[in-house]
């Protein structure tokens, strides 16, 4: 009987072993550890980390490209340590930047090769090819070495590459990464159709975009350390932070030395601040027990001899809801412990 998830991991860990220098002990470095994920079929799912969170450890694990350490990891109902063959004729990979194909080849020839590779006939190859190249409009470019293409337009073919097998699974590790805007468009457009048309099949997405998580998948994983801290939709995810009040502020610098008050964090009912520098001011983003800790940081704002410029309310996002959960964002390092969190 065919698994209703297509993938499932129970306690699943990775841990590196590294040596600073030959004679040195290796040292252990936990990538994953006891990750229990459940992913059904036809789902859209997310993975949400900082840099060196262990995305990329997990999506290595899940397309056989890596040996987990301990537990079990399963994808479309075969174990990725022992049913590796007949998982890679399942699945496919597409990672954001990476520069696959050869340059003196045109867009179509690459394909082709690939199609190939994954046992597609001619026939069924260079039919699929033209329907993939029409929907990502790249038809008029298909006789264009690849070589020649700029970064958005080789990134669109690199994509079309990971669906012209028609996986069952796919695995898309930042596939937006270092795209315009419009391109990053056409490509969330195409995986939205492409899910809708078959909804049997399985996307996982690892992405840095908040707003690329939150408009494509079902439910996502938010995962640090290499633990996963939260997993459920983007509403509910947004939806439990709403027992706090969100508030941005911009305040002009201070008119002279401020008073020694303290910091914002002490400030009574201030559960969360996050600074962003501007051009002659700052922006500061405050999660609050509620909306009468707000007098509290007007005073102290005014204690401080800054000058308020703006007030704005609003409901939590799902960067809150990782701010919450990580206590960074995305693109924030994690501090060195030496221990754990490795997407290599």
């Amino acid at each position: 009987m065919r698994s209703s998830l297509a993938i499932e991991t129970r306690n699943l860990g990775r841990v590196y072993k590294i040596r600073h220098g030959r004679k040195s002990e290796p040292k252990e470095l936990v990538a994953l550890k006891d990750v229990n994920l459940e992913v059904p079929r036809g789902e859209f799912f997310g993975l949400l980390g900082p840099n060196g969170a262990g995305k990329s450890t997990l999506i290595k694990i899940l397309s056989t490209l890596l040996l987990p350490t301990s537990g079990v990891a399963l994808v479309d109902g075969l174990d990725v340590t022992r049913d590796m063959v007949e998982i890679r004729r399942r699945i496919s990979l597409v990672s954001g930047g990476e520069n696959s194909g050869f340059g003196f080849l045109s867009v179509e020839e690459n394909l082709w090769m690939f199609a190939r590779f994954y046992g597609l006939d001619s026939r069924d190859a260079r039919q699929r090819i033209h329907e993939m190249l029409e929907i990502v409009g790249l038809a008029d470019r298909k006789h264009t070495r690849i070589g020649e293409l700029s970064t958005g337009l080789r990134q669109k073919m690199t994509f079309v590459r990971g669906f012209i097998p028609d996986p069952n699974v796919i695995f898309l590790d930042e596939p937006t990464l270092g795209l315009d805007v419009a391109a990053a468009r056409d490509i969330r457009a195409f995986v939205k159709d492409w899910i809708r048309r078959y909804p049997d099949r399985t996307i996982l997405l690892t992405t840095h975009y908040m707003a690329e998580a939150d408009e494509l998948c079902d439910r996502l994983a938010i995962i640090d350390r290499g633990q996963v801290l939260a997993c459920d939709t983007p509403a509910n995810l947004k939806r439990s932070l709403q027992q706090d009040t969100i508030y941005l502020l911009r305040v002009a610098p201070p008119d002279s030395k401020p008073a020694p008050n303290g910091t914002l964090e002490s400030v009574p009912g201030v559960r969360q601040v996050t600074v962003a520098a501007g051009d002659g001011y700052s922006e500061l983003k405050l999660r609050l027990a509620g909306d009468d800790a707000l007098g509290n940081v007007l005073s102290h704002v005014a204690a401080q001899g800054s000058t308020l410029l703006s007030l704005e309310k609003r409901e939590p996002t799902l960067e809150d809801v990782f701010i919450h959960l990580v206590g960074r964002g995305l693109s924030e390092d994690a501090p060195p412990n030496g221990a754990q969190g490795s997407d290599e």
